[in-house]
């Protein structure tokens, strides 16, 4: 499974928002600056965030958008569905009225089916709080580095 960059960038600002918007909203620039992305692919981004019901956003000058719970209660699992819909590694069984061979139901439940089921544990466990605290913790370790 490779996540296109529409994931990969829906999570890396989910986690920014959870970062920096201390509640209130923050624009789009703002994100797309810190985060080095385009702010026309984020816009494409947010409308998908918003119609998951992930983010708020506000129009007007002072908008911008925020998250629409608590970063402890949004799980990257959820984000990443959002932006890339079925996340399974082997897409399901083709619908041709023909049945899968043996082997192709042994290779489906002893390997495929378990790589999903652990993808999935993973990505609906952690939240973007952790990620977000992950990240604060890292940028204090980068900051008390010393190099002589």
């Amino acid at each position: 499974m490779k996540l296109s960059t529409k994931g990969r960038y829906g999570l890396r600002a989910m986690v920014d928002l959870a970062m920096n918007s201390s509640g209130e909203h923050v624009a789009l620039s703002h994100v797309a600056e810190r985060e080095g992305l385009s702010v026309q692919y984020l816009e494409q981004v947010f409308s998908t965030l918003r119609k998951a019901g992930l983010v708020k956003s506000v129009k007007g000058a002072g908008g911008g958008y925020t998250l629409s719970k608590e970063p402890s209660l949004i799980t990257a699992g959820s984000i990443l569905r959002a932006m890339e819909g079925d996340l399974s590694i082997v897409g399901k069984s083709k619908d041709d009225g023909t049945s899968p061979t043996v082997v192709e139901q042994c290779i489906r439940e002893s390997l495929w089916d378990r790589i999903d089921e652990s993808i999935v544990s993973i990505i609906d466990e952690v939240t973007i709080q952790q990620l977000a605290d992950d990240t604060k913790k890292k940028n204090a370790e980068k900051a008390l580095m010393f190099y002589i």
